[in-house]
């Protein structure tokens, strides 16, 4: 079995199997991977980390493409991380348009991976963004998250990166209505696809004036110190790639604009939620998983208990058996053997 610095030691050599396995570690949450992450860690934030979000048959997968080839001539090298769901039936991913990206696979500049969203084990915005993290280390310039469907897991994850790209098109009917409450909240650049088609200028105009009505601070602007406008970019990713130019050139004013505020402190607001859902899992493993709490909340719930008066004597049982005192054991003067429960 290799050890998570043998493994740090190839990925940071440029050894590409080596890329491959450590993101499958992420993606199973294998004991492993910790290890691994704290090796690679200082490699960590040099790549710019783009998502890509929206409803099902938008085009994504077509304007990732057209976007990929635009950033190789410019001389970037590209990390794709392609979330699929899983069928329930076959278990496999639904791959879809994303066969369209296939050429790319024999340029030395690109590497695709594709997460079946179901079989990621914990939290999926947690697998994604350390797989993001691998291939940030491993040295990719450029990182892009595309996510098939527009639900709270897809927008978990995009919210990771630093400059959130929603894409729509004409035609989608009250599914787009419904997002436009929403999307104004994670987008930093909003494209409408297939712009040749009816309806694409009337879409466009209809996301400009819910950008300049909505006036509020964004989740993602807390760590800024000024509001960033969504700009609303037209493409048409097949054929000549119409818009591509504009929607990189959005891409990049997002960037600087966010150097130019705080970019460190956006990153650091954004790895705060990292610790919150790491912390989460590790909760959520420890109260319910096999040796978890359920029988002892099944027992509870018979002697005519409330699940608020379960859910505090669990709680309480958890931090007694953390500490040694209960919740009313007051400020606890913390020795160097607590630190290592």
């Amino acid at each position: 079995m290799q050890s998570a610095s043998e493994m740090a030691e190839r990925l940071l050599a440029g050894d590409r199997a080596a890329l491959a396995r450590s993101i499958s570690w992420a993606e199973n949450a294998d004991p492993r991977y910790p290890g691994l992450l704290g090796s690679i860690y200082p490699r960590v934030g040099k790549a710019w980390r783009i998502g890509i979000t929206g409803p099902p048959g938008a085009g994504k997968s077509t304007l990732t493409n057209a976007l990929v080839a635009h950033l190789r001539e410019r001389g970037e090298t590209v990390g794709i991380l392609a979330i699929d769901p899983s069928s329930p039936f076959s278990g496999g991913a639904l791959l879809g348009d994303r066969i369209r990206m296939e050429e790319r696979t024999a340029d030395p500049g690109v590497y695709i991976r594709s997460m079946a969203s179901r079989k990621s084990h914990g939290g999926l915005a947690r697998a994604a963004t350390d797989a993001c993290d691998v291939m940030d280390a491993f040295g990719f310039s450029t990182i892009l998250m595309e996510t098939v469907g527009v639900g709270q897991s897809e927008y978990d994850v995009v919210a990771a990166a630093d400059t959130v790209v929603v894409v729509m098109c004409p035609g989608a009917g009250d599914g787009i209505q419904a997002m436009k409450a929403g999307i104004l909240e994670v987008a930093d650049v909003l494209v409408v696809n297939k712009s040749d088609l009816d309806g694409a200028d009337r879409l466009a105009l209809d996301l400009e004036d819910a950008v300049r009505m909505r006036d509020i601070r964004r989740p993602r602007d807390l760590a800024a110190s000024a509001r960033w406008a969504p700009p609303v970019v037209s493409t048409s990713a097949t054929g000549a790639g119409d818009g591509i130019d504009a929607l990189l050139e959005a891409v990049d004013a997002h960037r600087a604009w966010l150097e130019a505020a705080d970019l460190e402190a956006s990153r650091r607001h954004r790895r705060v939620d990292q610790v919150r859902r790491v912390v989460g899992e590790r909760l959520e493993e420890e109260l319910w998983g096999p040796r978890g709490k359920r029988e002892q909340a099944e027992t509870l719930l018979g002697n005519s208990k409330t699940p608020y008066d379960v859910a505090e004597e669990i709680l309480n049982s958890v931090l007694e058996s953390r500490t040694g005192a209960g919740p009313d054991a007051g400020d606890r003067t913390s020795t160097p053997g607590d630190a290592s429960r």
